[in-house]
């Protein structure tokens, strides 16, 4: 028997990625977004949650666009730093050591040392209850070639993403097998 637990935010994996923006005088800033995921495929986008009371969120409503940047295992200090303190009235990326790279695509700094990179531009906001959603379409991915595979795909293994999930922070797994082929015979083909 299943145990009731009550309306929850409570589904996984939720990434630990960076939302980075730039300020109304230009500075960049950063945010750790846990609401966040790929909302559509064609245009490829994706939404990221902030509440009202954030800097990044009115940086987002100024600029009109951002970047979702994931950050490996190695960075789990900055990842957690850059959730705890506000951008208002500090500079997260000198007291992290980040590095903010200037888009040419969108008026949004991605992070030179995170493996991969999504600039987007804004193109829906959805205010739902204590958050706002912002739904970005995906300009342009980044990768660092060394987190490619041979056949020029980003490789999970070496990006080495994590995973937000009741207050802790997590690792990936193993694989467990290739998509679309594993349940092919189940059932009569499509």
């Amino acid at each position: 028997m299943k145990k009731s637990l009550g309306a929850k935010t409570l589904v996984y994996p939720t990434p630990a990625w960076i939302v980075a923006v730039y300020d109304q005088a230009g500075k960049p800033n950063a945010m750790t977004v846990a609401w966040a995921g790929l909302c559509c495929s064609d245009p490829p986008a994706v939404a990221v949650s902030v509440r009202q009371e954030t800097y990044t969120y009115q940086c987002l409503l100024d600029r009109q666009s951002f970047t979702v940047n994931v950050p490996s295992e190695q960075y789990l200090k900055e990842i957690d730093f850059m959730g705890i303190v506000s951008g208002r009235n500090t500079d997260k990326f000198s007291l992290t050591g980040l590095t903010p790279l200037k888009s040419d695509l969108v008026d949004a700094p991605y992070i030179k040392e995170f493996p991969l990179n999504l600039e987007c531009k804004l193109i829906h906001t959805l205010e739902v209850g204590l958050h706002t959603q912002f739904v970005g379409q995906i300009l342009d991915v980044k990768v660092g070639s060394q987190f490619l595979t041979k056949q020029g795909i980003p490789d999970l293994k070496k990006i080495n993403p994590v995973i937000f999930a009741n207050g802790m922070y997590y690792g990936i797994g193993e694989v467990l097998g290739k998509a679309f082929s594993i349940g092919k015979n189940i059932a009569p083909p499509f």
